[in-house]
């Protein structure tokens, strides 16, 4: 049998964690089911992902300049060209596999501020050039959210309509997709591939002696999409209640470890650093999804921003109250049995998110229990994304595995 050539996609190796977190997923599930598959990556940061998971990978845009403010002549020709550039290195990436791969990610929204000609475009070059070649290109346990921007929305359904399978992350997704005018009826929901990683050791928690650190996961937060005219507006309410939480935390005598889930997130962490100034508060580098779930795991509690910084806390299983900047949050909050500990991001409130802080720890050890329950069956379903998405990616490889199981 001919070893399939699987190609992965996506801003990865670029610094988001979460990114890189469902990238890892689904390489461990092709080690582990197809190990004869020969593996490469088009994505944002080639020498990271080359480097951190040992397979070739090409950086997916032609132009350096890619993601920089383009204001001069020189720069705004060398974006204009690059769009036919990675047209046509996009199609010819493409050609060279058998299927392409789309690891997670929110690559069908738009709740972070993000324009057309950026990301959207990218991935309709993809998803065109896999139904033109004939390549199977898949949207694996993907996000996406209703968009009001209409360019941004075109480049994004058209995309979808075009992959050859289509996996979400939450029902939410799934029904944004469908409202957009994509048909859902063969599309499936399953648990986000982070929660196939490794989970951590829990850290044993004393049943008396002073309380445990709490994991603050911070965000460089504007808003999204539709926020822009008040982007600094939303970021300086954000910033100070979040410092104002910290620092009511640190009053109490809490240890407090700051955790980020991007490169960007890092001036938030020094902005509430220089501003509480205490030997109590503390920032985790943590270069991998894996580390963040080890800070959490060890946490008493976990409050955070970032999405994947809220699934690494529900996956240590750890009680965790999430700073919601979209649906997505919320839930995914719901689904872990948490849905009461969301509070709005745009809209903190320092007093009211240390009330529902206090609620939080007061039901720690029956939250406990319930996020066991609820990561067991999250690991149960990616068993069956998985197998699904042999079947529908894999055939020659499902019929194999078929016959053995019969003989």
């Amino acid at each position: 049998m001919t070893a399939a050539r699987v190609g992965v996609f996506g801003l990865l190796g670029s610094g988001n964690l979460g990114n890189d977190g469902s990238l890892e997923a689904v390489l461990g599930y092709l080690r582990a089911e197809h190990p004869e598959a020969v593996v490469d990556a088009l994505c944002g940061g080639p020498e990271v992902v080359a480097a951190r998971y040992g397979i070739p990978a090409t950086r997916l845009h032609w132009y350096r300049g890619e993601y920089r403010t383009a204001s001069r002549a020189g720069a705004i020709a060398g974006k204009g060209l690059g769009k036919l550039v990675d047209a046509v290195r996009t199609a010819a990436w493409v050609r060279r596999h058998d299927v392409v791969i789309v690891p997670g990610m929110g690559v069908l929204e738009a709740t972070l501020p993000l324009r057309p000609w950026g990301f959207p475009y990218s991935l309709f070059l993809l998803c065109a050039s896999g139904r033109l070649l004939r390549t199977r290109v898949a949207l694996v346990g993907v996000g996406a959210d209703a968009i009001s921007d209409r360019p941004t929305r075109a480049l994004v359904r058209r995309a979808a309509r075009l992959a050859a399978y289509r996996s979400y992350r939450d029902a939410l997704s799934r029904d944004a997709m469908r409202a957009m005018g994509v048909d859902t009826s063969r599309d499936e929901v399953y648990p986000d591939l982070a929660f196939a990683l490794p989970t951590p050791t829990p850290t044993a928690i004393a049943p008396s002696g002073p309380p445990g650190p709490v994991c603050v996961g911070v965000m460089d937060f504007h808003g999204g999409n539709d926020d822009r005219a008040r982007a600094e507006e939303i970021h300086r309410r954000y910033l100070d209640a979040t410092t104002r939480f910290v620092r009511a935390l640190v009053e109490d005598g809490r240890p407090v470890r700051l955790l980020t889930g991007d490169a960007c997130d890092a001036a938030v962490v020094a902005a509430i650093l220089d501003a509480v100034d205490s030997p109590l508060v503390t920032a985790a580098e943590a270069a991998s999804l894996a580390d963040l779930m080890k800070e959490t795991a060890a946490a008493d509690a976990v409050v955070a921003t970032r999405y994947h910084n809220l699934v690494c806390a529900l996956k240590a299983g750890t009680p965790t109250l999430a700073l919601s900047y979209a649906a997505k949050s919320d839930a995914l909050m719901e689904s872990m049995g948490l849905g009461a500990y969301c509070h709005p991001a745009r809209e903190v409130d320092a007093d009211r998110l240390l009330e529902q802080f206090r609620s939080l720890e007061g039901r720690a050890a029956e939250l406990r229990r319930t996020l066991a329950e609820r990561n067991l069956a999250a690991t149960r379903r990616l068993g069956d994304q998985f197998t699904a998405l042999t079947t529908a990616l894999f055939p020659a490889a499902d019929h194999v595995h078929t016959l053995r199981e019969a003989s």
